[in-house]
């Protein structure tokens, strides 16, 4: 089992909801326009955390044809999400840019945008905004009051949307299946590497779409050194593929044979020596063709697990460019499966980036991947720019956190304990979240059958039932149960009102899929979703503290659909068109 263990949780406090919005008017220089622009910077709606801002600039006096609006933060925000422009900060300086859509501006016109934001210990608006470098100075005043609830409003579409039919009232998450992102590959968890397989029974509840079943389309499985133990996971495997719906196996090796490492072990890091990387290929090519005369596929074979960690358990010590040479060298011995390197600690760029700039190492590959351990505090959280260049989709191989149980403490078996939820809903949901805005096609968490993860193991110290589907099982099917193999992320947009909502969406098999993370105090009632078209049927399922993957009412009128969005909950909206 992994030994490391992150212990950084971040909890999310209860706070008050505040609001604020100001207009902004400063002299002009010399030689200015005589009107002056003039910057309205409202925010729209603020949470413990976190705020939703629009800005609109007015009388321009001359047409423009690209602008440039600057200004800084006096109390340490952070930009995130961005609508009708493009927008980036450095330090306490904020520039948004104009995008193709939003370029042109009658005289005397109006150019408008919004973004989410993350505050600490106070808000404080901008004091002086810069359009083009001339500081705006027209007087303006807030068409309206500062808001007592965030107001209804709906940011324009970032690309021209498909026709839709008539609205019938105001939408505050358009989905634009227009704009489209990655395809999504699969949610998944790993069975245990060394110990036994997961039960007929267990495999199917932690693949199966019914009922108490929590939907995994990945299954990652140990590669082991020794041939001997290959035949321990063959059932399991075999019942992934044949119960489950489109689910990928993904092979990870911990470690060569030792004789065939610099340090004559299977533990305690070693490198494979070089005279022996041909041998290696063919081991793992006898690993794929074993299991593919017992009737299972290897989708997805890694080269090696975490080769920057050498604990003392199974492991085996790579750099970049050694992986590199392996793959460009013996990739192509590796038959009936898909190479993926090199599933670092925290997704290093230098153990991928040698083999994504060699062409023929990089046509050995299919898959990147990465793990989750210190990944977002080094910002690679984040788009993996070179991988997309190159066509070769990210996954996120491995992550494993559970230290709301404070070392040891029974708080697993209890359904509505708030310290489980909190880590769930706050570190592990919100990851994934993120890990789909970043693009990326696959989220494997480790063991899925654990005290702490999908579904129990029975350990007496820790209270669960062995095989019964635990919290953070039914928190992660509202993505791994509804969003499919296959299925394409798609854009869209939001109103102030459902600014606290961290929302991604996808479509396929003749679905469009939503998937809403509310980590705000607050829920979001009576939310108006609209689809690029009419929709047949909407189904609405939420997992809350009390609620387990629960059905919950929802009403249709041509493409929209009303839901109750609850507080500190994770829901999934599923459109059938």
């Amino acid at each position: 089992m992994r030994k490391r263990r992150v212990t950084n949780a971040a909890l999310v406090s209860a706070g008050a909801v505040l609001l604020a919005s100001t207009a902004v008017a400063l002299a002009a220089p010399a030689g200015a326009a005589a009107a002056g622009c003039a910057v309205n910077y409202t925010v729209s709606s603020q949470w413990q955390g976190g705020f939703g801002a629009n800005v609109a600039v007015t009388n321009l006096g001359d047409p423009v044809s690209s602008w440039t609006l600057t200004w800084s933060y006096s109390a340490g925000q952070t930009v995130t999400q961005a609508w009708n422009t493009t927008l980036t900060q450095s330090g306490a300086a904020v520039t948004a840019r104009n995008v193709s859509y939003n370029g042109a501006i009658e005289t005397n016109g109006t150019v408008s945008f919004g973004f989410n934001g993350s505050w600490t210990g106070s808000n404080p608006d901008p004091s002086s905004f810069a359009l083009n470098g001339v500081t705006c100075t027209g007087g303006t005043t807030p068409t309206t009051p500062a808001p007592t609830t965030p107001a209804p409003t709906t940011p324009p579409p970032t690309t021209p949307p498909p026709t839709t039919p008539p609205p019938t009232g105001p939408a505050d998450i358009t989905v634009n299946s227009n704009t489209r992102y990655q395809t999504v590959d699969g949610f998944g968890a790993a069975q245990s590497i060394w110990g036994s397989a997961w039960s007929t029974t267990d495999t199917q509840t932690l693949v199966g779409l019914g009922a108490n079943q929590l939907g995994l389309s990945i299954v990652r499985t140990g590669l082991s050194p020794e041939s001997s133990e290959w035949a321990t996971h063959v059932n399991s495997l075999k019942t992934a593929k044949a119960y489950g719906s489109n689910v990928k196996i993904l092979a990870s090796p911990w470690t060569a044979p030792a004789a065939w490492k610099t340090n004559n072990s299977r533990v305690n890091g070693g490198k494979l020596k070089t005279d022996y990387y041909d041998d290696y290929a063919n081991h793992l090519n006898s690993y794929v063709q074993y299991m593919r005369g017992q009737g299972v596929t290897i989708d997805v074979t890694s080269v090696q697990n975490e080769p920057d960690w050498h604990p003392d358990y199974d492991s085996m010590d790579w750099s970049g460019t050694e992986l590199r040479t392996f793959v460009r060298d013996q990739g192509s011995k590796v038959q009936n499966s898909k190479l993926m390197v090199a599933e670092a600690v925290n997704l290093n760029y230098g153990y991928t980036d040698p083999t994504l700039n060699d062409a023929t190492a990089r046509n050995n590959i299919g898959y990147i991947g990465g793990h989750l351990y210190g990944t977002e505090s080094a910002g690679r959280l984040a788009p993996y720019n070179l991988a997309a260049q190159y066509n070769k989709p990210v996954w996120m191989t491995e992550w494993n956190l559970h230290a709301a149980d404070g070392g040891g403490s029974n708080i697993w078996g209890n359904p509505s304990n708030l310290a489980v939820w909190n880590e769930t809903l706050d570190d592990i949901m919100r990851t994934v979240h993120r890990s789909m805005e970043a693009n990326w096609s696959a989220y494997i968490w480790w063991y899925g059958k654990r005290y702490y993860s999908f579904i129990g193991d029975g350990e007496a110290a820790y209270g669960t039932t062995a095989g019964a589907p635990l919290k953070r099982g039914y928190a992660f099917s509202q993505y791994a149960k509804y969003v499919r193999p296959g299925y394409q992320r798609v854009a869209l947009t939001k109103s102030s009102k459902a600014s606290p909502l961290e929302v991604t969406a996808y479509q396929g098999d003749g679905k469009i899929t939503l998937v809403i993370l509310n980590r705000s105090n607050s829920a979001v009632n009576n939310a108006v979703i609209q689809a690029p078209q009419n929709v047949s049927k909407a189904e609405y399922y939420l997992t809350s503290q009390n609620a387990n993957a629960a059905s919950q009412p929802t009403s249709v009128n041509g493409g929209q659909a009303t839901i109750n969005v609850g507080a500190r909950s994770i829901s999934t909206l599923v459109f059938t068109l």
